[in-house]
């Protein structure tokens, strides 16, 4: 693209704002909107995905690219003189993790994707100097992998404890708006980019045909949506339990956030039961309000000795898609191992076999270079210490899943399993990969 900045040029600008944001804490910047120029257009244009899909208006990102020129300079005009009219988000609906439920997913127009995202990187150069180290979820340079190793660490310097899984209902769906500007307020109060903002607040939901607006929520899909979610629990959680709670408690305790996601570990019970009493009670003071089955405490202490056979042991939990129990070491020491949940097993599963079977026509060749890009995917999230069991499991049901819908091409020819394994020697399957291992991640200075 003719024209297109350096990212050393932007990077730089941006820089420039997180260091004045990092060496004045407490200030509010009421100057920000002559940051966002033609550059820094072109660099957010650049780091929208092109392949989502579109919005209310059917523009694909090809295009919108047809006239590019004239169509960010038309967006950067209407933006600074307020004119700018945030259109509403498609709704659509994904299964949740259970599989049995979906969630709302909110898609904006390819130009509103463009401007969102060049508010958030202004933005973000702002609260990444502000955001606190147990929060992982949606922010530069950190990812699920490293909250996973956090909460490991965390939980084998500490011998384990008492866990308290934290689960808001229908979050993304009750935030309130007068608390996200009021939290705003406390560090950007420039014009522009604050009207831009309420515009996306208020823009409301297209669903079938029909516009809905309300003075709650923050659409899940949206490019500011995870900013501004952070913002908020940065706000209602993190800063409380790290200024509030952790001087008031009597032992060690740390806090693992990703999203929405939280998981608090205290090393004492009466520290945890005193959390939990005041937990609903801080959530509910903005609009919050805890998921009643899905937020628990639990004994997570590490084993002492030989657990007789169907006695009693520390309890299990989930977070970001694993199982956390405690097994044994190859050394006959207690340890905190992980394994894929069930729930994310089906879910990954389910989509391979409907995979399988809308594709059971195509030639074999094909297939099987598909299937074996779906199973790196898996391994590269799922492949960590500790999981090759459910690993070799799901690479086995994928196997059983492929030679079913392979049979299911007519009805004489039969793919039986002697078959199978001679096609499988022709067409291999990656075998399974341990892609974060702790110790690599130990062996690094």
């Amino acid at each position: 693209m003719q024209g297109t900045p350096s990212p050393a040029s932007v990077s730089t600008r941006l820089q420039r704002i997180a260091e004045l944001a990092r060496k004045a804490p407490e200030l509010a910047f009421t100057t920000l909107a002559h940051h966002i120029d033609i550059e820094l257009l072109q660099e957010a244009y650049r780091r929208t995905r092109k392949d989502g899909a579109t919005g209310i208006d059917g523009q694909t990102a090809t295009e919108y690219a047809a006239n590019l020129q004239e169509n960010l300079q038309s967006l950067l005009d209407r933006f600074k003189s307020g004119t700018y009219r945030a259109p509403p988000v498609r709704r659509v609906y994904i299964p949740k993790a259970d599989g049995k439920t979906l969630r709302p997913i909110g898609i904006p127009t390819f130009e509103d994707k463009v401007l969102q995202r060049v508010v958030t990187m202004v933005l973000e150069a702002i609260y990444e100097q502000d955001f606190l180290d147990c929060s992982y979820g949606f922010r530069p340079n950190r990812s699920a992998h490293q909250a996973l190793e956090a909460l490991w660490r965390g939980l084998m310097d500490m011998g384990g404890g008492v866990v308290i899984e934290v689960d808001i209902k229908s979050y993304f769906d009750t935030v309130e708006h007068r608390h996200i500007r009021s939290f705003l307020d406390r560090r950007v109060r420039d014009g522009v980019l604050r009207r831009a903002i309420d515009k996306w607040l208020k823009a409301g939901v297209s669903e079938e045909g029909s516009v809905h607006h309300t003075d709650t929520g923050s659409p899940q899909g949206g490019v500011v949506s995870p900013l501004l979610s952070n913002i908020y629990l940065h706000e209602v959680l993190d800063v409380w339990f790290a200024t509030a709670v952790v001087p008031r408690l009597r032992a060690k305790a740390f806090m693992v956030r990703y999203a929405d996601d939280a998981v608090i570990v205290l090393a004492s019970e009466d520290d945890a039961r005193r959390v939990m009493e005041v937990l609903g009670k801080r959530f509910a003071q903005y609009g919050l309000t805890l998921h009643p089955e899905k937020t628990r405490m639990l004994n997570f202490r590490r084993p002492r000795g030989p657990q007789p056979p169907g006695g009693p042991s520390p309890g299990s939990f989930d977070m970001l898609g694993f199982t956390w129990y405690w097994g044994m070491s190859r050394k006959g020491t207690p340890v905190i191992k992980r394994k894929t949940s069930s729930s994310r097993f089906r879910r990954a599963l389910g989509r391979i076999a409907d995979w399988c079977r809308q594709r059971r026509h195509e030639p074999v060749a094909t297939q099987h270079v598909d299937l074996s890009r779906k199973l790196r995917g898996h391994y590269a999230y799922f492949g960590i210490t500790g999981n090759t069991r459910a690993l070799s499991r799901f690479l086995h049901e994928v196997e059983r899943v492929w030679r079913y819908w392979l049979n299911r091409r007519s009805a004489r020819a039969k793919m039986v399993w002697e078959r199978f394994r001679r096609l499988l020697q022709r067409y291999p399957l990656p075998p399974i990969r341990i892609v974060h291992s702790i110790h690599r991640t130990a062996a690094k200075p």
